[in-house]
């Protein structure tokens, strides 16, 4: 696999070197000069190399399965990430039209049922199963002592307890109980997948808007008149000046590595500290130079100090006001869905309702037992009683467990497959030549004063 390190390293040192030598010592320049030709083109084509999609390519070796493609844990894994918290981060999928394929096939249910011993769900509620199994196995056994039993040739004896009755419930307040554990569960199961489906909404927007964003810086870079000599604020805004390409190549390269460094924060800043932290600093350090990379690594709010960043390399952008309004905009819808991305995190379904879910179907799992025994009595010394105990609390508790597991949704979304494709798709677009770049510089000029004279 190729080593991309000292690609990155020489890339940022490159960019720190353009802004400090050929900036006017500027890590935000609005304009400069490139004092011969030679650098003009030494300086776009290493610029241009070096913030290729390269950037973003997988440094693992070859088989190494990467946030993009997750999958269950694989056999040598540790045992902390085969249920519970560590197995949270292979729940990042990413799917394809392979994956629907498999997904609709008619083979689903074996499949899914192959895996039922395995799933991390059913691991996680491990105690409360048992917990039930043995109160349904206490009251079998202590009934079968006291009340007598039947061997396997069907002869009934006397109990070997006597003198000591039997334990049971009615089931009737069970059935009274049962539509109402269940509106309890919807709630709780639709609140959870509606907090799952805002927080991957937020993402969706920050994709869109991200790729929105650079779409117009590049389109407008050096549009800075509207043909027609029009005066805003008291100061009249000049026709289109020629482009220059490293110049071009930078600040555009900026706009993008700025774009990507939001969407890297933001997700360090929803991420688990022991998770993100150290491969946080190890990708900002390797894309940006060491000044901007340190000042969002020790920025109180990482996100914030990126969007301001990025604010500032949209404001040296050479093109009308107007134009860089409409960019700016994307920018509020960022700080958008940051907010409602932090109000999800800091603020859980209230406790009280989680709290009073999970005693009502404590206690409710609890007890059944209790009622079973006399509605299998047709079975075998009320055996039946013991598997249908097991069945329904892996079934209901299962339900809870899964709306607790989407209740926080940021550890189970594919982030970083998102600010991988982000940081892609951004340096795509900047590097495209954009508008009026591709013509001969008298057609673009004849054009422009044609343009300008009709309207």
């Amino acid at each position: 696999a190729l080593d991309l390190g000292p690609i990155r390293a020489g890339r940022a040192l490159l960019l720190d070197c353009c802004a400090l030598r050929w900036l006017s010592l500027s890590p935000f320049p609005c304009s400069h000069k490139i004092g011969t030709g030679v650098k003009m083109k030494v300086t776009a084509v290493l610029v241009a190399t070096l913030t290729g999609v390269a950037a973003f390519a997988p440094s693992a070796k070859p088989g190494a399965r990467t946030a993009l493609s997750m999958g269950p844990p694989t056999e040598g894994a540790p045992a902390v990430e085969m249920s519970g918290e560590g197995s949270r981060k292979y729940r990042r999928t990413v799917y394809t039209h392979d994956n629907w394929v498999q997904h609709r096939s008619s083979d689903r249910f074996g499949k899914n049922l192959k895996t039922l011993f395995s799933s991390g769900i059913y691991k996680n509620i491990g105690n409360e199963i048992f917990a039930t199994c043995a109160i349904a196995t206490f009251v079998w056994s202590w009934n079968l002592l006291t009340g007598g039993y039947q061997d396997f040739s069907g002869v009934m004896h006397d109990p070997i307890l006597t003198g000591i009755t039997q334990v049971g419930l009615p089931l009737t307040p069970f059935t009274i109980l049962s539509p109402s554990l269940g509106l309890l569960l919807v709630f709780r199961t639709n609140a959870s997948y509606g907090r799952w489906d805002e927080a991957r909404k937020f993402w969706g927007l920050n994709i869109n808007h991200t790729r929105d964003l650079n779409r117009m810086a590049t389109a407008w870079y050096g549009n800075q008149s509207d043909f027609d000599g029009t005066e805003f604020m008291g100061s009249q805004s000049p026709l289109k000046q020629a482009v220059n390409t490293a110049e071009r190549q930078y600040l555009l390269g900026q706009v993008s590595l700025m774009t990507w460094a939001f969407v890297r924060s933001m997700k360090r800043h929803l991420s688990p500290v022991d998770e993100d932290e150290e491969a946080f600093k190890e990708e900002i350090k390797s894309r940006l130079t060491p000044e901007q990379a340190q000042n969002i690594i020790d920025a109180a709010h990482r996100p914030n100090r990126a969007l301001y960043d990025l604010s500032v390399a949209i404001e040296n952008l050479p093109m009308h006001f107007v134009r860089k309004n409409e960019i700016n905009k994307n920018l509020s819808i960022f700080e958008d869905t940051l907010g409602g991305s932090e109000r999800l995190l800091t603020s859980p379904v209230p406790l009280f309702y989680s709290r009073h879910t999970a005693r009502f179907l404590s206690s409710w799992l609890l007890l059944l037992p209790f009622a079973l025994w006399e509605p299998f009595a047709n079975s075998w010394n009320h055996i039946d009683m013991l598997f249908s105990t097991a069945f329904t609390s892996i079934m209901l508790f299962g339900i809870e467990e899964l709306a607790t597991q989407l209740e926080e949704p940021f550890t189970i979304l594919p982030m970083q497959a998102f600010c991988d494709n982000i940081g892609r798709w951004c340096d795509e677009i900047v590097s495209w030549q954009g508008q009026g770049l591709d013509k001969k510089a008298g057609v673009e000029a004849a054009n422009t004063a044609e343009l300008a004279g009709n309207r």
